[in-house]
């Protein structure tokens, strides 16, 4: 009975405690947690290797004196198999267990979903590109383009990105991904009202109307007229069911479609397709969310409030993340509207207002004005539809896109120069002198005399960023998208409508509006105010440095490595330099030892010199092996 106990219970006890006592020193040499199931393999390996290995060395009258170098190449055999795992195979790159059965799953899915992308593309004839072999084409712009609208909702979305990202992309791409439509069969009003029964309730409930039949319909929603129980007409725009779980499946493949064009293709690390990839992930995942929609409705709204063009006002309690619910516009898209007896320059002129009131004024501005989202109302006023592609820009690109703006209008390339350096990401060397130049024949080019800015200036403007290595922040693409986008409208609007007059007129009046005497007042009350805590102490400062100055007393402290990051940089290469001398130290005394004649006889064969050498041999490898473990683990990058 007690043989059996102790086989049962002792012996699976005894490997258990060995287990976690290597876990320990693994953690502690290595300088890492290791997982259980990568422990337990390397205790199994090395003990079995171990065995062996002692089985050839001498007898048990030595073993007193080898037991600390038997141990040593028992931990040192075990720690070898972990770090070789640990160089191979980090800790945490494979999951769990657990996961892999819905790893697996989700593998087949999207692969499956890989396929069929990858086989639209060989089919229009997008194979080589996908492939890394770069050719001149003139048909693959409309490849791409209709293998986009093959490959569904995400791929249209991110075509019609594309389109805008003429700093990216060739002309002819461009133009043929702006025609890219999203336009599809309505969804059946079964499913839509199960959307709307899980979100808000059941509509002949909420509603006091609701009309079954869309006015309208595309990949990612469709829009229904309907009527509030307090009498108010709205538009109720509904998510098609199911389209969140294919846009998210299909924005995996978008990342990883990315990432192998960045590795494989010098056109995909030229355009950093890859942090493309990351941005519209990022903005196509918030356009699903109707709440941002909403979000994004108000504060334009606000921004727009008196400069004449009408923006729809949303119920925020029937908003939800699948169904947004606003004010219902009583008008036509201008693009079909009757213009004959309209004021057009009145109209354009209030539209180009507000656009450069949002985005000069209060950094939040529409995206996308183009024809089909602006509407022309009965009582002859504007109005503003879809937000679900609004732009931001923080007060610094405010005041240097603003820069730019004055620059072009004064005709200073070197203003402009500057303006844009700022604007833009820009590399460590650039031939400035050079790039002034470039920009001055850009200005004479579309500026000069009789000359009417167009979308093609945008398009020469982001060609001379592009050769000279600059990019462009996305929101700053945005506002030229914008105002390119603008410019098509203004001219269906009012043809001959001058962009470039119009908007230093409302330069000069913003300017004439900050030099009343009210706002004058109220701007040096505001800086005097910033300024009086500072005013206040500078006498106290002056007078203490000028007493130091006149006894010898002044010096200048400065403190190196304040920053924790600095700190930590230098300990870590401290301590991989401290650990390599220690154990290139303790290798080079373990050869001198065990290479050493004489010393006193601990066994018929062995002297106490070799078995101090063992040992130290045996510290040496562990120093090395985790100098070696340090130098292949990943490291997380801080911001």
């Amino acid at each position: 009975m007690d043989d059996f106990l102790l086989y049962t219970v002792g012996v699976p006890l005894t490997f258990l405690a060995m287990v976690l006592g290597i876990a320990l020193a693994a953690r502690r040499i290595l300088g890492l947690r290791v997982g259980l199931v990568r422990t337990t393999f390397a205790c199994v390996m090395g003990l079995s290797i171990t065995a062996s290995v002692l089985s050839g060395m001498p007898g048990p009258e030595t073993t007193g004196a080898l037991g600390t170098v038997q141990f040593g190449i028992a931990l040192l055999l075990m720690i070898a198999l972990l770090t070789f795992a640990e160089v191979i195979v980090p800790t945490g790159s494979i999951p769990p267990p657990t996961e892999w059965w819905r790893a697996a799953r989700a593998r087949v899915v999207r692969a499956r979903r890989y396929s069929r992308i990858t086989a639209i593309a060989f089919r229009h004839g997008l194979g080589p590109y996908l492939r890394g072999r770069e050719r001149t084409d003139t048909r693959v712009a409309r490849s791409l383009r209709l293998a986009l609208e093959e490959a569904g909702v995400t791929f249209v979305k991110l075509g019609q990105v594309l389109s805008t990202r003429p700093d990216l992309l060739p002309a002819d791409v461009v133009d043929e991904l702006t025609l890219l439509q999203d336009k599809v069969p309505a969804a059946p009003w079964a499913a839509v009202r199960q959307v709307l029964v899980a979100e808000v309730g059941p509509p002949e409930e909420v509603f006091a109307e609701f009309d079954p039949t869309p006015v309208a319909a595309a990949s990612v929603a469709q829009v229904h007229r309907a009527r509030l129980k307090s009498g108010e007409e709205v538009v109720v725009k509904v998510q098609r069911p199911g389209v969140r779980r294919i846009a998210e499946g299909d924005l995996d493949i978008v990342n990883r479609l990315a990432g192998t064009l960045h590795d494989r293709t010098r056109w995909g690390r030229a355009i950093g397709v890859r942090d493309l990839a990351a941005g519209f992930s990022a903005a196509l995942l918030e356009e699903l969310d109707f709440r941002v929609e909403a979000r994004n409705l108000q504060a334009v709204r606000a921004a727009s409030d008196g400069t004449g063009v009408v923006l729809p006002r949303a119920h925020e309690s029937l908003c939800t993340a699948r169904v947004l619910v606003m004010d219902r516009l009583d008008g036509v898209p201008l693009r079909s509207a009757p213009l004959e007896s309209t004021d057009r320059d009145g109209l354009a002129r209030s539209l180009l207002d507000v656009l450069l009131r949002q985005v000069m004024l209060d950094g939040v501005f529409h995206a996308d004005p183009h024809p089909g989202n602006i509407m022309l109302l009965r009582d002859g006023r504007l109005g503003m539809l879809d937000f679900g592609s609004v732009g931001r820009i923080d007060a610094q690109l405010r005041s240097a896109l603003g820069k730019m703006l004055l620059a072009i209008d004064h005709g200073d390339p070197a203003g402009l120069r500057d303006s844009l350096l700022e604007l833009v990401s820009r590399p460590d060397e650039i031939d400035e002198q050079q790039l002034e130049r470039a920009l001055g024949q850009f200005m004479a080019r579309h500026l000069g005399a009789g000359m009417r800015p167009d979308v093609e200036m945008f398009g020469d403007l982001f060609k001379l960023v592009y050769r000279y290595g600059l990019s462009i922040p996305p929101e700053i693409a945005a506002v030229f998208r914008a105002l390119a986008t603008v410019e098509g409208t203004l001219g269906a609007l009012s043809p001959g409508f001058n962009i470039v007059v119009e908007s230093r007129a409302f330069a000069d009046r913003q300017f004439s509006e900050r030099l009343t005497p009210e706002s004058l007042r109220r701007t040096v009350t505001e800086e005097l105010h910033s300024m009086l805590p500072l005013l206040k102490r500078l006498p106290r400062r002056a007078e203490r440095i000028s007493s130091a100055l006149e006894q010898g007393r002044l010096g200048l402290g400065v403190r190196l490595f304040a920053d924790d990051r600095d700190r930590q940089f230098v300990t870590s290469l401290l301590h991989q330099v401290m650990l390599t001398v220690l154990g290139a130290t303790a290798g080079l005394m373990a050869v001198l030892l065990l290479g050493a004649d004489g010393g006193p006889k601990v066994g018929p064969d062995i002297t106490l010199y070799q078995v101090f050498g063992y040992n130290l041999l045996v510290i040496s490898v562990l120093l090395g092996l985790r100098v070696v473990v340090t130098v292949f683990r990943p490291r997380r990058v801080e911001t």
